[in-house]
């Protein structure tokens, strides 16, 4: 990367958000200009290791060639058409997403929290229209501690305060029982429920692996019980945990997947509902939509996304990698690290809290050129792009043990 020469400092760009920007978000103190690969630059040159990679939506790297590629060439063709006209992008990407998932149907939204909400308007659609459950009175069972997004109907089934207080009155129809706990949710489970929506792992939780067996009972208490299985995926699939979707670490099919994040390369917003056709194909024109939601330049990167996975490379590598990353992890148990979460190259670490919060020794990472954020607590995550090499790994590794010494 070539050095950039600040038109305003750091301090001066973060103090210049202060009157302007909404806090809604509590960023780190640096301001990224530049990045490449798994490194980033702020505006004074300063180059940063990314071990975060945007909650997974960098799974490929900053600009990886193949995606910034795609996205150039479609740029200088066609970008937008809306969902009045066809165009010539986004039947190829459908046809190639649903089988790089196994299922048959797409629905293209933007972001992570529309393809949730869309999902929830899908599978109240279904139980009417199919299982015939009573006007209105679809229910969907969710997991305590999730994090799905922070729409009004999204928080309204969140166990987080700080998402859900002084944003009511919520929207009723949601059930939440504990999260790997397949007695509970069987209790929950009634002649009413459309589906049952968790993450097969629980990502802003901390990493929450479940128990083996937990998703295999999940199918087939809902198989059982007549209503769908939604597996939010927006965080986990994609190659992150070291299988395209999470799910298949138990050779687990849901009814609907729901994906985001690095669906969209890093580079533009895109997000799907990828489920049966049995499901999907409730919905009709007039019911649902988007205007941009299957954009020619979405359809474009999103193809080129499904290109790459369909490798088999950027699993492989998430797998592998993986276990550098847990043999590391289980080197500082007892040495500054209190607990820890694994599933391929994802990790939630609780840090002993002597040493200090998860934002402290996000700080403290960062001046040490590694970026990671902080979830509750003491639990910082590590989420590094799929492209890191085992050297980088390693380095940042050494780097988090030398600022877990300083007690």
């Amino acid at each position: 990367m070539t050095s950039v020469v600040p038109a305003r400092t750091s301090a001066e760009l973060i103090g210049a958000e202060e009157p302007v920007l909404a806090h809604n978000y509590h960023p780190l103190p640096v301001v990224v200009a530049r990045a490449e690969g798994t490194w980033v630059e702020d505006v004074e040159g300063r180059r940063y290791l990314d071990m975060l990679a945007g909650y997974s939506a960098l799974n490929f790297g900053h600009r990886h060639p193949a995606l910034v590629e795609a996205a150039h060439r479609q740029l200088d063709r066609l970008t937008l058409t809306s969902r009045a006209f066809h165009n010539d992008r986004l039947a190829e990407f459908a046809e190639r997403l649903a089988a790089l998932t196994g299922l048959d149907m797409v629905l293209p939204m933007n972001t992570g929290a529309e393809a949730v909400e869309s999902a929830v308007k899908v599978v109240r659609k279904w139980a009417y229209d199919v299982k015939g459950v009573p006007a209105d009175r679809a229910t969907i069972v969710v997991a305590a501690d999730n994090f799905h997004g922070r729409t009004t109907t999204i928080v309204s089934f969140s166990t987080d305060e700080v998402a859900r207080a002084g944003f009511g009155p919520f929207t009723p129809g949601f059930r939440v029982v504990p999260y790997n706990d397949l007695a509970a949710l069987r209790d929950a489970v009634d002649e009413t429920t459309a589906a049952v929506l968790i993450e097969p792992v629980q990502g802003e939780a901390g990493v929450v692996v479940p128990d083996d067996g937990y998703l295999a009972g999940v199918r087939e208490l809902t198989r059982r019980a007549g209503c769908l299985f939604v597996a939010d995926e927006i965080q986990s699939g994609l190659g992150r945990t070291g299988r395209t979707l999470a799910v298949e670490h138990e050779s687990v099919v849901p009814d609907v997947v729901l994906l985001g994040k690095a669906l969209g390369g890093g580079i533009v917003p895109v997000s799907a509902v990828v489920a049966r056709r049995e499901v999907l194909q409730v919905l009709h024109p007039g019911e649902h939509g988007s205007t941009f939601g299957g954009n020619p330049l979405a359809a474009a990167v999103g193809t080129a996304v499904v290109e790459l996975l369909e490798t088999g490379e950027f699993q492989r590598r998430a797998a592998d990698l993986g276990g550098v990353l847990r043999e590391g992890l289980e080197a500082l148990t007892g040495n500054g690290v209190v607990g820890f979460r694994t599933r391929g190259l994802w990790a939630g670490v609780d840090v002993d809290p002597a040493i200090g919060t998860g934002r402290e020794v996000s700080e403290r990472l960062m001046r040490e050129g590694i970026l990671v954020k902080d979830t509750h607590g003491s639990t910082i995550r590590l989420a590094p792009p799929l492209t890191i090499t085992e050297e980088e790994l390693r380095g940042a590794l050494r780097i988090l043990e030398k600022v877990l010494g300083r007690v």
